[in-house]
């Protein structure tokens, strides 16, 4: 049985919305889901673009109705630690005062993984800052919910072409 029906938490002294889900998916595959577009476009949002896969890297997420996110490349530990800084505001560049960081940490758990999301910063956008935890946290919920579907989904092929 997989743990999905905990929601993501805000931590308002800290500034994070944090969740964890246990996976019934090796790491491997799951940090495939994190890092590939064609990947990423199947449970968060409806488009992802990181053709740069190293820490540094500008990328690009794309949501139905919301817009076009830019994307920085944080951490890149495969397959345990995965971080990128993303703009809280559709077609702008990233800046301190309009981007949070989201941080996955993956760790195997028998035969499936324990995926952690942590996304934090969300001090620095200001009067914003409730606005955008609550809407970020009902987003990591419901997405993290889309992950776990997606990656358990006997349908769903996985990077070397296994089906899930």
């Amino acid at each position: 049985m997989t743990s999905i029906d905990q929601q993501a938490v805000i931590d308002p002294e800290k500034f994070q919305v944090t969740r964890t889900v246990l996976v019934h998916a090796t790491p491997d595959r799951v940090w495939a889901a994190l890092t590939r577009d064609d990947l990423i476009a199947r449970w968060f949002g409806q488009r992802a673009s990181l053709p740069d896969l190293r820490v540094g890297g500008e990328g690009v997420f794309g949501f139905d109705g919301f817009g076009e996110f830019a994307v920085r490349i944080d951490e890149y530990d495969e397959p345990v630690a995965f971080a990128f800084t993303w703009t809280n505001q559709p077609s702008t560049p990233l800046r301190d005062d309009n981007s949070t960081q989201v941080r996955f940490t993956l760790a195997p758990d028998g035969p499936g993984t324990l995926l952690s999301v942590v996304e934090s910063g969300f001090d620095r956008l200001g009067e914003g800052s409730a606005h955008a935890m609550e809407s970020n946290r009902s987003g990591w919920t419901g997405e993290l919910d889309e992950l776990v579907a997606f990656l358990e989904s006997a349908h769903q092929a996985v990077p070397d072409g296994r089906t899930a």
